[in-house]
């Protein structure tokens, strides 16, 4: 885990926001793997495969693939083959 994660900087910031830090034990992901499972997807399918002249291109590619593909046309087979914008749907 990165160490700007565990700061003390970012321990009162969330304290202020009466936000409580969760994270998995060390070298354990399974205590997340939703969103592990996301992060490999994201980079394999997006990050990987480009190139970006600069921040601004990156946000934008980044934010398309998340908002106009992942969540809304990229089926999750652990979700019963739903995307998982179909997903939230049932479960609201």
């Amino acid at each position: 885990m990165g160490s700007q994660y565990r700061s003390d900087a970012l321990e009162t910031a969330l304290k202020q926001h009466a936000i409580r830090h969760s994270y998995s034990k060390r070298g354990y992901p399974y205590d997340n793997s939703v969103v592990e499972s996301f992060h490999a997807s994201f980079k394999k399918e997006e990050v990987y495969q480009r190139t970006y002249k600069d921040y601004h291109e990156a946000n934008l590619a980044q934010f398309s693939y998340i908002e106009g593909f992942y969540n809304s046309r990229r089926i999750i087979s652990a979700d019963g083959y739903l995307t998982p914008d179909e997903k939230e749907k049932l479960v609201s």
